[in-house]
């Protein structure tokens, strides 16, 4: 998720137009842009650019797979 908003210790991460509001509480240091993990609400790391974007790659490849995979369940179960 890439923290789009900041208020004190609290903020509001998206990934895929999705918005959360997450607790800053366990990594202060955050700033808007950077790219954070986030577990139960609360951030609890941040990501570098790369390291951000092979995340991003690999959950894009999950959910094609994913959307194939339903695609192929659907038509089976139409035939």
């Amino acid at each position: 998720m890439q923290l789009t908003d900041r208020r004190e210790f609290e903020g509001t991460a998206t990934l895929h137009g999705v918005r959360r509001t997450v607790s800053l509480l366990l990594c202060p240091e955050v700033v808007v842009g950077d790219h954070v993990l986030v577990h139960a609400g609360f951030v609890i790391g941040r990501l570098d650019e790369q390291e951000a974007a092979a995340t991003l790659a690999l959950l894009d490849e999950g959910l094609a797979r994913e959307r194939e995979a339903n695609d192929r369940a659907a038509g089976e179960a139409a035939s």
